[in-house]
């Protein structure tokens, strides 16, 4: 778990300068999602085992609730 929550602050200071961020590593994922969606947060990012293997996250729209999987280098472009 500690390399997980270091390639999210990797990403987050990564993301801070262009864009609104927030940490959030509170209960449980789903209950994460709920929250975000109803403060109006139109991405969320998720950090995993996967990310460490592969320098993937997965990226869910709230609008559409669509989430996908997307190289850390295409962030930026991503949500902007």
């Amino acid at each position: 778990k500690e390399e997980i929550v270091k390639k999210a602050r990797d990403i987050f200071t990564m993301l801070s300068p262009n864009n609104k961020v927030v940490w959030d590593d509170r209960g449980n994922i789903g209950k994460r999602y709920r929250y975000q969606d109803e403060i109006g947060t139109p991405f969320c990012i998720t950090v995993d085992y996967e990310s460490l293997e592969n320098d993937t996250v997965t990226v869910r729209d709230r609008d559409t609730m669509e989430q996908k999987r997307v190289k850390i280098e295409d962030l930026d472009s991503v949500i902007n």
